[in-house]
C-alpha cells in the first residue's frame, strides 16, 4: 500500500540557499531508491519560511529502508544542524 510522508520545516530566510542545496542533494539520492514514487516541495504562501515536502512511497517498508540509510542520514543531519531542530515526519496511508 502506498504511503505519503509529510515533512514540515521552518526555514529562516538567511538559510534558504544552504537548505536548498542540501535538499537537492537529498532529492538526487531519493529518486534512485527502491519504492520511491514521487515528491514535491511546497512553500507556504501565508507564512514565509514554512515549507512542506510530500513524498510518496510504494510501501512503509520502502520508506523505512530509506530513512535508515546511511546516505540519507548524513544529509539529514546537515539539514537538522542548519535549521537547529530535528526534522519531524508524518506518515499517511490511503484508507
Amino acid at each position: 500500500m502506498a504511503v505519503k510522508i509529510l515533512i514540515k520545516r521552518k526555514v529562516p530566510e538567511t538559510k534558504e540557499k544552504s537548505l536548498n542545496a542540501l535538499l537537492m542533494e537529498l532529492r538526487a539520492f531519493t529518486m534512485n531508491q527502491p519504492g520511491y514514487i514521487s515528491g514535491e516541495t511546497l512553500k507556504r504562501m501565508d507564512d514565509p519560511g514554512e515549507y512542506l515536502v510530500i513524498s510518496t512511497w510504494r510501501s512503509i517498508d520502502d520508506w523505512r529502508e530509506w530513512i535508515l540509510s546511511k546516505e540519507r542520514g548524513e544529509i539529514q543531519n546537515k539539514i537538522d544542524e542548519l535549521l537547529g531542530v530535528e526534522t519531524q515526519y508524518e506518515i499517511y496511508a490511503y484508507d
